[in-house]
């Protein structure tokens, strides 16, 4: 049985079991990303950087990240 404090989402494209903070700033830092470099969608819906440490992602949800990576 699932806890309260663990969901299941899609990360892109993948399962992914969240534990504990749902918001995508928590998301971000568990991942390790550089919030400056990222882009974030939810259910085709991007949210802006700004709402990150407000907007909580809920089981279910379709969450892309996308890691912009500079080269030359």
């Amino acid at each position: 049985m699932t806890s309260s404090a663990e969901i299941v989402i899609q990360l892109n494209g993948e399962p992914y079991t969240l534990l504990g903070d749902a918001r995508i700033g928590a998301l971000i830092e568990r991942l390790k990303l550089k919030r400056g470099r990222v882009a974030v969608e939810i259910n085709q819906a991007v949210v802006p950087k700004a709402e990150w440490d407000r907007v909580e992602i809920r089981a279910g949800d379709k969450v892309e990240i996308v890691n912009f990576v500079g080269g030359g």
